[in-house]
């Protein structure tokens, strides 16, 4: 985990570059907090991506049925499953 005070971006950006160029993360901090992820265009796309298609499955299933849920129901549903 590459983790930096906030200043390097602007002080060391061509090694957050290079990083983040590489597939991984970079965590930045201010006053020893984490403040901010910094990701390629690519991992940022990809993840956005995969939540838009789980999304775009949830409101056709939604569609489909009458059943609602309410959170702690599906919480509680996953859960279990994560138990399992």
């Amino acid at each position: 985990m590459d983790i930096r005070p906030v200043s390097d971006l602007r002080n060391k950006f061509t090694e957050i570059e290079r990083t983040v160029q590489s597939g991984k993360p970079v965590y930045l901090t201010k006053n020893g907090y984490g403040t901010m992820v910094v990701l390629s265009l690519d991992a940022y796309t990809k993840l956005i991506e995969q939540l838009e298609y789980a999304l775009d499955q949830t409101d056709r299933q939604a569609e489909e049925t009458d059943v609602r849920l309410t959170h702690d129901e599906v919480f509680e549903s996953v859960r279990k499953k994560g138990k399992q």
